[in-house]
């Protein structure tokens, strides 16, 4: 609703209006909730959901407010750019179009960057900002399938910290002179594609990475014989989208599908190039206090703080430190138990799919009922999350599945306390966290939330800091005050030390893109 009143102002002046929402559900509810509101006042309003075809977009782009996904927008912009071919700059397409004939015209999608306003700004503008977009096209040299099949088992020969080093916090993966030197001997009997230096140690770096750094049920999921990557911060599926410079093919390779062509790259763009193209941005989100710094230095934007308008009254309990990654397992069971004893709703936070299984697992052998919320049942997210909030019921979602969807509480719940949210471990940013724990006491309702963590949990393996060094995981007994503060100082300087790497993450990948396209410029490439 807060979003319906700047929009239907600039609507009313004849610019069009792009609203900027996480994921399709939202966009295909919120262009339905508000569509009365808008036609009320004589505005059109559409909505860009996957799946639709070319003349579906042109239409909701025309509206006066169309309701779209960030990826779906920026996909569309690429396209558009690969319509009009060279670099168009204003005054050439006002001449092209005196004429009238080109009918590039005819096919455009969107009818420019005009106004915006994203919902869940930081998630959009600043989580997803360190991986660029790019359409890709079949390439014209795909190597064989047993090429892929070759690199996987070179690279099961080389031994690690020998011939390779991961350095798992930038997740990449480093050939040593001695694994050059072994990589040559092995590939010598092979010929042809493993002749040239420099190819074949791209690809086993690639392998490597594929085998070491990229998990099932974690980074992506197998559907109907598949690969499909998983969103990070959505939980989600994403069908139709793959690695680049044949990581995709190498991971259907280790999965024993059927490999995909290796595409090549046509367009590109950063997240942070695309919306600063916007005559007017703005955003709105529950978490930007912490961003504010980075919300001005990259897109001009003032972070304005509003207060709520009830009371907020949700509770936050300790937070729980475990030695071991079992030990934490059975005290999220025993607390969801306790819970669930009382009547109270729980919603489980997990930051993989295979987490999230694993943990239904252990809730079927303890005879506890449950839904599950992962990449691999998203189709009933909107059914799922809605129930959410019903007495007894035990929620187990991938990280900020269902965002953006209230969930209302049944009868009798709110005297009891209301919506539990459990944490099973702490993410990358904490923002992501406080998005989960925002699922709880919306509206004025009462609410609580708790993480539990362990010593061996991912945030502290890949993120590693000096204090973890001293102080030693096997030496930490976090059943004394001293041993949980100290547990917890940990998990705060590993959080910050993934917020500082992610940081100079995106700020490299805006500078990339910034030098991509003026060191391209004089070819007349687009993005």
């Amino acid at each position: 609703l807060a979003a319906t009143l700047p929009a239907c102002t600039i609507g009313l002046l004849g610019v069009p209006v792009h609203i900027i929402t996480v994921n399709d559900y939202l966009a295909r509810r919120d262009s339905q909730w508000m569509g009365p509101l808008y036609r009320a006042l004589g505005l059109t309003v559409g909505r860009v959901v996957s799946g639709m075809t070319q003349e579906e977009r042109q239409r909701a782009y025309r509206c006066d407010v169309t309701y779209c996904t960030n990826k779906e927008l920026a996909f569309d912009y690429l396209r558009d750019r690969l319509e009009l071919g060279t670099r168009p700059g204003p005054i050439r397409m006002r001449l092209v179009r005196l004429h009238d004939s080109d009918p590039r015209f005819d096919r455009l999608r969107l009818r420019g960057l005009c106004f915006a306003i994203v919902d869940e700004a930081d998630s959009v503008l600043i989580d997803e900002a360190r991986t660029p977009l790019i359409i890709s096209g079949p390439g014209d040299n795909s190597y064989e399938s047993e090429v892929y099949k070759q690199a996987m088992t070179l690279g099961e020969s080389l031994e690690s910290e020998t011939d390779y080093h991961i350095d798992f916090p930038k997740r990449t993966v480093n050939l040593s002179d001695e694994g050059k030197d072994r990589l040559e001997e092995l590939t010598v009997p092979l010929g042809g594609f493993w002749t040239g230096r420099m190819r074949r140690e791209e690809m086993i770096r690639q392998a490597l990475t594929a085998r070491h750094l990229f998990h099932r049920d974690k980074h992506y999921v197998i559907k109907r014989g598949k690969v499909q990557i998983v969103d990070e911060y959505t939980g989600r599926a994403m069908p139709g989208r793959s690695w680049e410079r044949g990581l995709h093919q190498l991971i259907e390779t280790k999965e024993r599908c059927d490999v995909t062509t290796e595409t090549e790259t046509l367009a590109r763009i950063s997240y942070q190039r695309f919306f600063r193209r916007y005559l007017a941005l703005s955003g709105m989100t529950g978490t930007a206090r912490e961003a504010a710094a980075e919300f001005w230095s990259v897109y001009r934007l003032n972070v304005v703080c509003v207060p709520t308008h009830k009371p907020m009254i949700l509770r936050g309990l300790p937070t729980g430190i475990h030695r071991t990654m079992d030990g934490k397992w059975e005290a999220v069971v025993r607390r969801i138990a306790e819970m669930h004893a009382v009547g109270r709703p729980v919603l489980v936070g997990t930051r993989t799919v295979a987490d999230s299984e694993h943990l239904g697992r252990m809730l079927f052998e303890a005879g506890l009922q449950y839904r599950l919320l992962n990449a691999i049942q998203d189709e009933e997210e909107a059914e799922i999350i809605s129930r959410a909030g019903q007495r007894g019921q035990i929620t187990v979602a991938t990280n900020m599945a269902g965002r953006g969807t209230d969930i209302k509480l049944g009868d009798g719940v709110a005297a009891l306390g209301g919506l539990h949210v459990l944490a099973t471990a702490q993410h990358d940013a904490g923002r992501i966290d406080r998005q989960l724990f925002g699922r709880a006491g919306r509206q004025g309702d009462p609410g609580s939330f708790e993480m539990l963590v362990s010593l061996e949990d991912e945030l502290l393996q890949a993120h590693p800091t000096r204090a973890l060094g001293f102080v030693g995981p096997e030496r930490l007994n976090v059943r004394t005050p001293m041993g949980r503060w100290l547990g917890r100082r940990l998990f705060r300087n590993s959080q910050r030390a993934a917020e500082r790497r992610y940081h100079r993450a995106r700020c490299d990948l805006l500078k990339l893109d910034e030098m991509l396209e003026n060191a391209l410029a004089f070819s007349g490439s687009g993005e």
